[in-house]
């Protein structure tokens, strides 16, 4: 039987000067090693869920239990400080982390090759692709050592072509590091592409709907059949027209 990663019991999560209920009885369990995705319209509770667990807000009720694992995040945005060299940005997770200073620039460097941009160190953001942004966000969030990454569609903003590449890119560093990974899309095929298992949620207030494991072997592309059938699947677990023919789908 597999580790549990993370562990979320019965989450709700209640925003009280809106009175919205984000998130109700979330129950969910993600594998040590598990590539799980998140799937959902916009206001299904997605991102509120990703903020629990990261531990930026604080549910109404229920736990997350990480059993220690530390904890790393990318957005949509790179979030990278303008005024920074690339390689500043990643000395800020550095020192957060705790690593030793004498130990950064080597550290940078490993991170660097990690995901494929050697030698940018003195660049600045403003100077690199979409892209390569999304990749030095990446380095940062590796520069914490974490065992957790949670990414909030952190693709969402890239041409396909790029955003291919970045696919290719989260696999391998996911698989190498023995990375739980936790990704946030609307997208049916982006989903099935990358997914061991996919978690359908749905609004008002937001739930686990469905689940569907993705048993496709690895690597997978975009346009193969067998991603287009399955996200043809999941679009309409989406609508509610489920057909349970592919995989585990339970409400």
């Amino acid at each position: 039987m597999s580790t549990a990663a993370v562990v979320i019991d019965r989450i709700s999560m209640r925003y009280p000067r809106s009175h919205t209920h984000a998130l109700v009885d979330v129950d969910l369990t993600v594998a040590e090693g598990e590539f799980l995705c998140l799937l959902g319209r916009s206001g299904c509770g997605k991102s509120t869920l990703l903020s629990l667990i990261a531990g930026l807000e604080q549910p109404t009720a229920g736990s997350v239990n990480l059993g220690g694992r530390r904890v790393g995040m990318m957005f949509q945005d790179s979030g990278l400080f303008p005024w920074l060299t690339v390689q500043g940005n990643i000395e800020l997770a550095l020192r957060l982390s705790g690593v030793p200073r004498r130990d950064w620039a080597d550290r940078i460097d490993e991170l660097l090759e990690i995901v494929r941009l050697p030698g940018a160190q003195q660049q600045r953001p403003h100077e690199l692709s979409g892209g390569m942004r999304q990749r030095i966000a990446l380095a940062r969030s590796l520069a914490q050592d974490c065992q957790v990454l949670l990414m909030d569609e952190p693709f969402g903003a890239l041409d396909a072509i790029t955003r291919d590449a970045m696919h290719d890119e989260i696999e391998r560093i996911a698989a190498e590091r023995r990375l739980t990974v936790l990704f946030v899309t609307h997208n049916v095929r982006e989903a099935v592409r990358l997914g061991d298992r996919v978690v359908v949620m749905q609004p008002g207030p937001g739930r686990v709907a469905s689940q569907l494991d993705v048993d496709l072997p690895r690597p997978r592309r975009m346009d193969d059949p067998e991603i287009a059938l399955r996200a043809g699947h999941l679009h309409d677990l989406l609508n509610g027209q489920v057909d349970r023919g592919f995989g585990r789908a339970a409400a």
